[in-house]
């Protein structure tokens, strides 16, 4: 038995660097090896479809390169996110040239099929048609016919977009529908609409430093099967960026139990072994950063006790 789980390690390893020289050879303006290490990503299914997806993915706020040096960055961490088997990419109309960039990107390498798009839209003062005109734009800078996720931003124009997003749906215009916040103020609003809306995610902050949606937003969407996506699982701007607080410190020994060797890996772990998270969409601009994020994902993640752990090891360390 044992050496027949050893031959299975050793084919889905073979496999996974198979999958990722084929994607890579396909980009043909790449002239050397892909940088990221080989093995399979954890993932989990989406709980309306059983579709599965890597617990990490990729968030965008800040892809719109000032310099083409920026700009070739950004397009390595988008060609080896879906190379190493990762697939969801995160942006919105509101991100600058985001969608845009993206865009031209994935045509350029070539990996559009391998993505998991997801995107946003708003209906201010419940006008469905700016609502109808920024989705028909999103698809256009994306250069798509579908959306795998269009997703209701921070809750703007919930009533009158729903039904629009369920139509859609309907046509095959997107895959699947839902809900984003990032303030912890609609917190109970989302979870209203979590049991009021037949939603396939929602998109929420959450941080080993900010749990609040733990409280209420995580187990409503266990409870009525609803995918999540984890916005600032580094911490942001209003609770304070995680990284600052450890900046010149050890991780502590026991990290080294669940495999993490870094803070990055420390804090993705926390977050994706929650019983709710579907994936956590930290932003990248650099490959380093793709693979340090990546590898979080391989091998153990904290079970109960350990989370438990993490939680006390923060608040009595680092809660400000």
């Amino acid at each position: 038995m044992t050496r027949r789980r050893e031959v299975i390690k050793a084919g889905l390893a073979t496999l996974a660097g198979a999958q990722l020289a084929s994607v890579w050879a396909a980009d043909k303006s790449k002239d050397k090896e892909p940088p990221l290490r080989l093995g399979p990503l954890t993932t989990k299914p989406v709980p309306s479809t059983g579709e599965r997806l890597a617990v990490v993915g990729l968030g965008t706020n800040n892809y719109s390169p000032a310099t083409p040096e920026e700009r070739a960055a950004r397009r390595e961490v988008v060609a080896a996110l879906t190379a190493a088997g990762a697939q969801v990419i995160d942006t919105a109309p509101a991100y600058r040239q985001s969608e845009e960039v993206l865009g031209e990107l994935m045509a350029d390498i070539g990996n559009r099929k391998q993505a998991f798009i997801a995107t946003k839209v708003t209906a201010p003062e419940d006008d469905l048609a700016k609502g109808k005109a920024m989705i028909e734009e999103s698809m256009r800078r994306l250069k798509t016919d579908t959306l795998d996720l269009l997703q209701i931003h921070s809750l703007n124009g919930v009533n009158v977009l729903f039904p629009h997003l369920n139509e859609l749906k309907s046509k095959g215009k997107v895959r699947y529908i839902g809900i984003t916040t990032s303030s912890g103020s609609q917190h109970a609003r989302m979870v209203e609409l979590i049991n009021s809306q037949p939603l396939d995610f929602v998109q929420v902050d959450y941080s080993l430093g900010n749990r609040a949606a733990a409280e209420s937003v995580l187990p409503a969407a266990l409870a009525k099967r609803v995918g999540v996506l984890i916005n600032l699982p580094f911490g942001g701007r209003r609770d304070g960026n995680l990284f600052s607080r450890v900046a010149g410190k050890p991780l502590p020994d026991w990290a080294a139990d669940i495999g993490a060797k870094s803070w990055s890996q420390f804090f993705l772990k926390y977050v994706v072994s929650h019983p709710a998270v579907t994936v956590a969409i930290p932003g990248m601009t650099k490959i380093a950063h793709l693979e340090d994020n990546l590898d979080a994902i391989r091998g153990r993640l904290p079970d109960a006790a350990m989370r438990a752990r993490m939680e006390k090891f923060w608040d009595q360390n680092y809660d400000a």
